[in-house]
């Protein structure tokens, strides 16, 4: 941890001196190596999957169903063909993740847990709202805070340090999720599920909150935000870098290309990662044919660092904008692959027996410099406007949900956590308030309305409020409020503010009301950074653009 913390004061530094301007990334890399900071990971090991016992085998007829989560990582709205899109385009249908929905139900109304990785993540994962037990910012070290606030010191929006706050902050390895709170995979544990982890964890970087310590009796993945796909000089990938962003910047310098199965030393994917993550997760569902199982997939793709297999790159030749095509690669070989998982779930007749569920846990991300990935909404990943919330939400679970089936009230990703105990028939937790409900019911047909009159979001000092359609955003830090009726208007296009007083003032006693049963931050956000709302990354900003400050 230490050696990472020189890293990125290194990094602060070299940013200060403008070296990445000058085109010293290679430099950097150079740095990590010399003095051991870009670890290098060791060979590639075999993983050999815990099979089902032979008592698990006689009883296989009686099991409970499986429950397959599958999450994607900045998946935008509209990179998925389903919504009516698909990213450049519709040049990359995705056949296979529409097929989800097809074969069972679309919850269009779906909404992330929160607007970035881990919190929402967490949500997913404890069936609460993450700010109930402080998990509200992404850990970071506090000098990776100082070189984001630095890159993004001069413009129109300024990003703002809370350098006062610095004495507050924990150790870097004690931020993560509370092994106090119970895991979708700890509660299945009850009903005998094997509980399995595949890809990036991202709720503490840390052994001890990492996911062996939530339940998971086998993990293979990373519990770092973000990994590379493949060496970046490795002849069969095609790479996309982002100048004008501070954070691709550092995973091109310090980013590993490894990965661990339960703790081990880590050790260097066979291949590109979603191609092995997949590889894996067919070899887990074959290991596991034989008794109940909770598997949590979750696929780095498509998360910076841009990176696409020279096979899927060169299928998208009408794409000529080359970020684009390798952001549209990544797509392509995403689809696929989770295609691959339900079609082995198929060879081993085990489809009819599973409750397969798909979301992203947040919208597209402003970072990647692309027009277009949350359409028709506003707003990006790090943003609680429609498009950085608003993820696909599906489930199928043939035989049992009718195939086709669409629910388009708001829910939310703590659903699954309550969704899964009903499936696998475990009780919920009592001792603690858990804000998911089962959306079965809601699928089948057998209940209707809202699940949820009222949601919330908070990341610091931006918040916001649903009742019914009515929705509030508040930015503290701009003194600034919004005020929409999605009813009327979805995409978030027309301020009532000024023309609502009275419902400003409602929704802003029960958003109050939520933060009084919300817990403190288990660490302070030391950073807000300006998003534009409507603008990527790489454009200018301008009077006139609307934006928020973002905390973490």
């Amino acid at each position: 941890m230490k050696r990472l913390l020189w890293g990125l004061a290194i990094a602060a530094l070299l940013l200060t001196l403008g070296f990445f301007a000058a085109g010293g990334k290679q430099g950097v890399i150079l740095l990590f190596v010399k003095y051991g900071l870009h670890r290098e990971a060791a060979p590639t090991m075999d993983v050999t999957w815990q099979a089902a016992p032979p008592a698990a085998t006689a009883q296989s007829g009686k099991r409970p169903p499986n429950i397959l989560l599958i999450v994607a990582d900045d998946l935008g709205y509209n990179d998925i063909s389903l919504n009516g899109g698909g990213v450049a385009g519709a040049a990359v249908p995705t056949p296979n993740i529409n097929s989800i929905a097809q074969n069972g139900i679309d919850f269009s109304g779906g909404y992330a847990g929160n607007a970035t990785c881990s919190p929402s993540r967490a949500a997913m994962l404890t069936g609460r709202y993450p700010t109930r037990f402080g998990f509200e910012f992404t850990s970071v070290p506090m000098t990776f805070s100082r070189v984001i606030a630095g890159f993004k010191s001069k413009g129109l929006h300024p990003a703002i340090y809370h350098a006062e706050r610095e004495a507050s902050m924990p150790p870097y390895e004690q931020q993560g999720v509370p092994t106090s709170e119970i895991s979708i995979a700890r509660l299945l544990k009850q009903a005998d599920y094997h509980t399995l982890h595949l890809g990036k964890w991202h709720m503490g970087e840390n052994a001890s909150m990492g996911p062996n310590a939530h339940g998971f009796d086998e993990s293979l993945g990373f519990l770092q935000g973000a990994m590379m796909f493949l060496p970046a000089d490795d002849p069969n990938v095609v790479n996309a870098q982002q100048d004008f962003d501070p954070i691709d910047q550092f995973l091109w310098a310090a980013a590993p290309f490894g990965m661990s199965y339960n703790n081990s030393e880590h050790f260097k994917p066979a291949r590109y990662v979603t191609d092995y993550l997949t590889d894996e997760a067919v070899d887990a569902i074959k290991a596991n044919q034989d008794r109940p199982f909770f598997m949590y997939l979750a696929y780095n793709a498509p998360h910076t660092p841009l990176q696409a297999t020279r096979e899927d790159y060169d299928a998208l030749p009408q794409i000529e904008d080359h970020t684009r095509r390798v952001y549209a690669a990544m797509i392509r070989n995403l689809d696929r692959n989770i295609g691959r998982v339900l079609a082995e779930l198929k060879a081993q007749g085990l489809d009819d027996n599973t409750l397969v569920i798909f979301t992203s846990d947040n919208g597209g991300a402003n970072y990647i410099g692309l027009d277009g990935l949350n359409q028709p909404y506003r707003g990006w990943k790090a943003t609680f406007f429609e498009g950085g919330t608003r993820v696909p939400f599906l489930m199928q679970w043939p035989g049992v949900i009718p195939a086709g089936s669409r629910f388009t009230q708001p829910v939310s990703h703590f659903d699954i956590f309550a969704t899964a105990a009903a499936v696998a028939g475990v009780p919920l937790p009592t001792d603690r308030v858990i804000d998911g409900v089962d959306l079965l019911p809601y699928a089948l047909g057998t209940q209707s309305g809202r699940p949820h009159p009222q949601m919330f979001w908070r990341s610091g000092a931006y918040q916001v409020a649903r009742d019914g359609d009515w929705k509030l955003q508040v930015n503290q830090t701009r003194d600034k409020v919004w005020l929409f009726n999605l009813a009327d208007d979805p995409t978030e296009q027309h301020d009532l503010a000024a023309s609502q007083p009275e419902k400003v003032k409602a929704l802003q006693a029960q958003l109050a009301e939520f933060n009084r049963q919300q817990h403190a931050p288990l660490w302070p956000a030391l950073l807000e950074a300006p998003i534009l709302i409507d603008k990527p990354l790489n454009r200018p900003q301008t009077a006139a653009d609307e934006f928020i400050y973002w905390s973490n």
